[in-house]
């Protein structure tokens, strides 16, 4: 029986439980982050609204997981203390969307987007699976114990990553 937990906005949870489904939603601009660990079996998921937390040190220090650049490696070492290997993890990301900035003034998707790269980049992390962009809200789950991570938009199409 799958047990499933929540991951809200500017939060991240990590599970070595095989019976453990993370999901979280309304992925807009926001971006999703599934990390999994194939041989330990332990993956976490991240849920961030902004790329930089100098737009707000003072938030990015009561909820680091707000933020691609502080919510990254808590999400990272998080999965690490329970027996995860960077060169083995399994990435995959969804969201970024542009989802009310018709004119595209903001795209704050596409920046989000941008700095998860440049980070991820930088870190010798590469990117197994994406969903990335359009004018959809997107639900991401991340099944613990087979690493499976199923993306669903609001009309209800569900992708395989």
């Amino acid at each position: 029986m799958n047990r499933t937990i929540t991951v809200h906005t500017s939060d991240l949870r990590v599970s070595n439980d095989p019976e453990v489904e993370l999901v979280t939603f309304s992925l807009g601009s926001c971006i999703g982050v599934a990390v999994w660990d194939p041989p330990a079996r332990v993956g976490g998921l991240l849920h961030f609204m902004l790329g930089e937390s100098s737009l707000a040190p003072v938030k990015a220090i009561a909820k680091p997981a707000m933020f691609a650049d502080t919510g990254l490696p808590l999400l990272f070492r998080s999965v690490y203390r329970l027996g995860g290997v960077k060169q083995r993890l399994v990435v995959k990301i969804a969201g970024g969307s542009s989802m009310f900035d018709v004119c595209r003034e903001f795209d704050v998707g596409r920046r989000n987007y941008a700095c998860l790269q440049e980070i991820l980049a930088r870190n010798g992390v590469g990117v197994d699976g994406e969903h990335i962009g359009g004018r959809m809200s997107r639900t991401m789950r991340l099944h613990i114990g087979t690493g499976q991570v199923t993306i669903a938009n609001e009309r209800m199409q569900r992708v395989v990553l």
